[in-house]
Parts: structure tokens; sequence; C-alpha cells
């Protein structure tokens, strides 16, 4: 005769209902973890406390709701966003969505408008782009920043017209994989937004929004940090409107909850965020018997600036310092009007494919002389004539600064007064004044032209410069 096994002491009904009485009974209390002696709800690396998450589905289903209220009623009218809604033809919507979160990478709103405008008229589908050359790609996006981005655009739509049979990539998974230079949120981006495919997309903005809404302290380009940030915006987005919620949360970084001076009290979210509710002992978060959670702050609250606590990055490093001597050339053009001297950079690196004027690092080691005699070797070579440093003429220095450079351009120029000086070779060429306004040059390029060629006012605006071009022309 067998007999079924005995109850584990701490699984006994007597035992757990007489537990109970105690609990009920005392002034102390007891939760269901103390009374099946299970161990207590610990954070560690993999698992963030549920304090910087949203575990509640009642609280992700409101705030779905009142995020994409305020969104229907605030957002802004963008050429990419009615683009994407009127826009029927899947093919032509990918292409237009991906177009435009590529401008939109490293550059404002205000400045992407007129240049995606431009792009869409001239190159409305895929095959009108993979057609244009890569000068014609640069023209268009002179004066946009990060030049490789277009490059980008032009070599994803040839590939898609050559290998893709001119389809655009129907899933979030294709777009990461067979578009050169997107990455995970422009994948996620393109395919909720063109697509409907239901997937969070975490941007700058995003990461600041749900930094503050969930207390998140640790350094917010970490690899954990990263991971839990697409957790959570994952658990979020809305599954009948994931295009409108990714664009929702954007907008709401971009206008309300701002790096500097954010508006909560128009916040439409600001009821799930603990930030804003100031409560210093709960930005604690959890502690277990290793250390905090990888989640939390790892500084102290600091009042003054309130949700700006939020998200911690670690301190930038400063820019790079460079000085490049740089040579504006002058030859008197066939028609009365000034040439200058351009030559086209390497296919790779920064600026890629740009024109600008001929130029030399100047390196620590080597004396300011040396580099010019060997810019003026450089030019005379590139115009089969002899020239000599005499002729250099110092006009003075331009700064320019990169994301990751600080340029100061030492400027010379040289006035040559023969009309048949030729270049010699494929990448250079001869501009005049007006020609600049459509050449591929960068914004450096053309604040040392302002600053050679403006005997008047050395502080002239570029735009005051293309406008004097459009009334002269």
């Amino acid at each position: 005769m067998s007999f079924p096994p005995p109850h584990p002491p701490h699984t006994h009904p007597y035992i757990i209902y007489y537990t109970y009485y105690i609990a009920l009974t005392s002034s102390f209390s007891l939760n269901e973890n103390d009374v099946f002696g299970l161990p207590e709800e610990t954070t560690n690396a993999s698992s963030p406390s549920t304090y910087h998450t949203f575990h509640d589905p009642a609280d992700v289903v409101l705030l779905r709701s009142q995020l994409l209220n305020w969104y229907d009623k605030e957002k802004r009218e963008l050429p990419w966003r009615t683009l994407a809604v009127t826009e029927s033809d899947l093919n032509i919507r990918t292409y237009a969505v991906w177009v435009s979160e590529i401008m939109l990478q490293q550059t404002q709103v205000a400045t992407v408008i007129n240049y995606y405008i431009k792009w869409m008229k001239r190159w409305p589908t895929v095959q009108d782009l993979a057609a244009a050359t890569l000068e014609e790609v640069n023209q268009m996006w002179a004066g946009l920043g990060y030049y490789s981005r277009g490059k980008r655009l032009h070599e994803g739509a040839q590939k898609v017209v050559s290998e893709l049979k001119g389809q655009m990539p129907r899933t979030v998974d294709s777009l990461l994989k067979q578009l050169p230079g997107v990455g995970r949120y422009t994948a996620a981006a393109v395919g909720s937004i063109a697509l409907g495919q239901v997937t969070g997309a975490v941007d700058g903005n995003v990461i600041r929004v749900l930094c503050r809404l969930r207390a998140i302290g640790a350094d917010s380009t970490g690899p954990a940090v990263t991971e839990a940030l697409w957790s959570i915006a994952n658990t979020l987005v809305d599954p009948e409107r994931p295009g409108d919620f990714n664009q929702a949360m954007m907008e709401l970084g971009a206008r309300v909850c701002t790096p500097k001076g954010p508006l909560c009290s128009q916040c439409p979210v600001h009821s799930h965020c603990h930030s804003f509710q100031k409560n210093s002992r709960k930005l604690l978060g959890k502690v277990d018997k290793n250390g905090t959670c990888l989640l939390c702050p790892s500084e102290p609250w600091d009042d003054e600036l309130g949700v700006q606590n939020f998200p911690r990055k670690p301190a930038k490093k400063p820019p790079r310092v460079e000085r490049t001597l740089t040579c504006v050339v002058i030859r008197p053009g066939e028609e009365g009007e000034d040439e200058y001297l351009l030559t086209q950079r390497p296919n790779k690196g920064l600026l890629a494919g740009l024109w600008e004027f001929p130029n030399l690092l100047l390196e620590e080691k080597s004396s300011e002389m040396k580099r010019k005699k060997a810019l003026c070797a450089q030019i005379s070579g590139t115009l089969g004539t002899h020239l000599t440093e005499s002729l250099f003429q110092y006009v003075g220095e331009v700064v320019h600064i990169f994301s990751h450079i600080h340029q100061t351009y030492v400027v010379h120029s040289v006035c040559l007064k023969d009309t048949d000086a030729q270049t010699q070779t494929e990448n250079a060429q001869w501009l005049t004044r007006s020609a600049l306004q459509e050449a591929a040059v960068s914004t450096g390029v053309k604040k040392v032209f302002i600053f050679a060629t403006s005997s008047g006012s050395r502080q002239l605006s570029l735009s005051s410069f293309f406008n004097t071009i459009k009334q002269e022309s």
C-alpha cells in the first residue's frame, strides 16, 4: 500500500492557515513570499526594478490613450507625415519615410523641411533616385551636414532597383539588413510609420522621455540601459497605431519634454512620470544583495534640476582641434566674372566627394611656411604651371565647428592674371560665384568663400550671400 508524500512543512494546509491567522491578528505584516518561504524580489542586471518599467497593463493602455489624444490635437503638419498618410502606393510611402528619417538624423526639423520638399520633387520614387548621379545627390544635400547620409540613400536606392527588383523592404528586419546606413532606430521608425509594423522606436527624444517617465538614472548610452529602453518602448507602442504612437513620443520629446526648460504642466502623460513626482525615496530604486540595479541613478537627485536630472550621459569628449591652410585661387573668367578653383575630396571619410578650396592640414611638427610651400606645389600640379608662395596673400582665419572637430581655416588667396590656367586633373574645376550656389560644397567652404571675397563686411551671412547671388542672376 502506498501513501502520498507528506506536505513539505512550509506548504502544509494547517501551517498556511495558521500563518495567515497570525499575520491578520498581529501588529506585523507578512507577504506571500514570507508565507511560502520564497526569496524576496531582487533586482539584478538582467531584471530591472518594476519601478523602472511599466508592469501594469492598465497604465499602459491609459498612457497610449493620453499620448495619442494629445498628438492628434497638437502634432505639427510636416510634409513627410502628410505623405505617409496620403500616399497609397506602399513602395513610394516606404521610400518617402526612409528619406525623411535619414534627413532627420542629427538635423533639426526646421532645417530638413525645405530639403525634403526639394528632394521629393526631384526624385519622387526610389527609381528616380537610383538614376541620379552621386554628384547630383551631393549638390542637393549640400548644407545639410553629415554628407555620408546622402551617399547611403543613393547607394540604398541603387540596391533596391538592382537587387530587390525596385521593391522597398517590407519588414523592420529586412529594412535593417538590406538598406545601407539603416540602423535599429531608422528601421523601426520606417517600419512602424510606413508599413504599420508594431515596434517601438527609440531615438534621442524617446530616450529622454522614457528616462524621465521611469526615473532611469544610469548612463543612457550603456548597452544595458539601451536594451531596457527598447523593451519599454516595445511594451508601450500602440498595436493599432504604431507609427502615430512612435511619432507622438518623438513629438513629445521635441516640443514638451525638451532637454532644457521642459513644459511639464503641458505634458499629457505627466501622471505616469516618476521624475515629475520628485519622490527622492523612490528614486533610489530597489537594491539587491549585490548592489543597485543597472537602471538606478548613480548620483543623488538634484532638486534644482527637477526632471532634467534625466537622462544621464557621460561627459562629451572635447572636439579635436585642427588648423587647415586653405587657399582661394582666383582667375578672370571668359565673360569678365571671376572664377575660383575647387578640388574634390576623396569618396570616403569626412565630407566625402564634396568640393573645396585647395588645402593642407597644418601639423604641429611642420611649420606653416613648409606647409604653404607644399600647398603651392599641390596647386601648381593641379594647374600644370609653376607658382611661388610669394603669390599667397594672407586673408585671415575662419572657424567652423563640426560635431567632433574644431576647425580653423587659415585662409590665403592667390590671384592669377592668366585666363588660360586650366586644371590638369579630373577632381578639379573652376566655378563662378553664382555656380557655388549649386555646387556640392560644405558650409565651411561657403564661410571661407564669403570671408575671402567680401571686401566690405566680414560678417556677411550665408543667407545674405545667396540672396545676393539670386539678385545678380
